[in-house]
């Protein structure tokens, strides 16, 4: 089924299975299919964004559950806090879950990063459909969720044109000079290969 995903600027893009098969305005785009399904968002939409960190975020960091908040705290734990850890393969892909959701939740369509060395991380990440960027070396700046508060320039995923791989996020603000000062935490929603894994409630 198509489905049109629209902005407040009137700006849209037609998705049909993983693809977008059309990027214009929502008129024009409505008139060529009157019968697609149409979600419309506020702000803007953009390219996903590219997470540099994904092996420090993923695989050197312990995302709690948050029935686990009142002992552990809700940010990620790292360094002598995830050594104090009783780490088996089914607790490190829970956490790889949540952190993938935690990424989602900030617009993140893939995450840039060597070699993913634990299984049960790569299965959550493929499961996912978060989508792979090798890299060289470490990237620097500070790992974080919001790729804006990493301390380095935001990476975007490829450009939203017919026939590209529908990856892209919808963010709350009116342009992107406001989403660079606002950050990621202003997404509303996430597609990734087509399918809508994330929307603010």
């Amino acid at each position: 089924m198509l489905t049109i995903h629209a902005d407040s600027q009137g700006r849209a893009l037609a998705v049909e299975g993983a693809w977008i098969a059309r990027a214009g305005s929502l008129e024009d785009l409505l008139a060529d299919r009157p019968r697609a399904r149409v979600r419309r968002w506020p702000g803007i939409l953009t390219p996903g964004l590219v997470n540099l960190h994904g092996n420090e975020l993923l695989e050197e960091a312990y995302h709690p559950d948050p029935r686990e908040a009142d002992e552990l705290g809700t940010e990620p734990l790292t360094g002598d806090a995830l050594a104090a850890l009783a780490m088996d393969d089914a607790r490190w892909g829970a956490s790889a879950r949540r952190g993938v959701q935690r990424m989602l939740a900030h617009g993140t369509v893939a995450v840039a990063c060597g070699e993913l060395r634990n299984r049960a991380v790569r299965d959550a990440v493929r499961r996912s459909g978060l989508g792979v960027a090798g890299r060289l070396g470490r990237p620097g700046g500070t790992p974080s969720l919001d790729p804006y508060a990493c301390g380095l320039p935001v990476t975007f995923a490829e450009p939203r044109e017919p026939g590209s791989a529908a990856r892209f996020a919808v963010f709350d603000v009116p342009d992107e000079a406001a989403l660079a000062a606002r950050g990621a935490g202003t997404c509303v929603a996430t597609v990734v290969e087509g399918r809508l894994v994330y929307r603010r409630r």
